[in-house]
């Protein structure tokens, strides 16, 4: 069962190493303390082969980037592989810039990723080569819908296959699949899209999930997507008058911390294809 998961995380507390974007960075500290993981945030390239070498997994997050940390995330990329960790990559807004896209795509090719979670227009641009987004946020062209439901699940499918990544495509329906399985998932509120960094959260508690059960790496991943999305549902219960994106924001955060197995269990909407 996938509430497994979030009690392996709190009982093991894996550390993770996170290069992610200044935007969001407090909250993805935040909610990797929340669901019981341990973050760590070094992204300057003379630092972060030391940092990574004592987590148990790498979060590499391209949405604030420079010349800077973009080496970093190379270099703590190439060591966590040595040292075989869960390594995970959440190409924000690929296809927005070429800077973007090529750094996204020049990553997949130099290191070898566990895990690669974004929206269905970056998880296009990475299979493609090419592609366009809204921003960070995808192109409303390329929404997971019921009507392309098994087109999306053939193509996520076929994309986790290529890469040997588990492969996350997070939206109004999240698809989170290997070559041979997926999790359709309808977890979630549509509110979550009025706050900045639910996917940056999702992606460091993705790797916590997965260090923590790295029997069960696929499961792991969808009990996370489960988890987030359930957050934002009760979270979104306990709004009250007044209340706005900012309170809705910490809400989702209380809602993990206070998170166990057994509700995350009976919460948890999914199905297997």
């Amino acid at each position: 069962m996938l509430g497994e998961c979030i009690e392996n995380v709190r009982k093991t507390v894996p550390l993770v190493h996170n290069i992610t974007n200044y935007v969001t960075v407090n909250d993805v500290a935040n909610v990797l303390l929340a669901c019981g993981g341990s973050p760590i945030m070094s992204d300057e390239p003379d630092d972060v082969e030391d940092i990574t070498s004592i987590c148990g997994g790498l979060n590499i997050n391209i949405g604030t980037l420079n010349k800077s940390s973009i080496e970093g995330m190379y270099r703590a990329g190439k060591k966590a592989n040595e040292l075989d960790h869960v390594v995970l990559l959440d190409p924000v807004g690929a296809g927005a810039s070429a800077l973007r896209t090529n750094t996204a795509v020049g990553l997949m090719d130099a290191v070898k990723f566990t895990v690669i979670r974004g929206n269905i227009s970056e998880i296009k641009t990475l299979a493609l080569g090419s592609g366009t987004t809204k921003g960070v946020d995808a192109d409303v062209a390329d929404a997971v819908t019921e009507d392309n439901l098994e087109q999306s699940v053939r193509f996520v499918k076929e994309f986790a296959a290529r890469t040997g990544a588990v492969a996350a495509i997070t939206g109004a329906i999240d698809l989170v699949s290997d070559s041979d399985k997926c999790y359709v998932i309808r977890n979630g509120r549509p509110e979550m899209g009025r706050i900045t960094g639910t996917g940056c959260q999702l992606s460091g508690m993705m790797t916590a999930f997965a260090v923590a059960n790295r029997e069960n790496i696929l499961e792991a991943c969808a009990a996370a997507v489960c988890a987030m999305g359930l957050a934002g549902e009760i979270g979104w219960s306990r709004m009250a008058e007044g209340d706005g994106n900012s309170t809705y924001r910490n809400r989702i955060i209380d809602a993990i911390y206070n998170m166990d197995g057994a509700q995350l269990d009976k919460g948890a909407k999914y199905e297997v294809r």
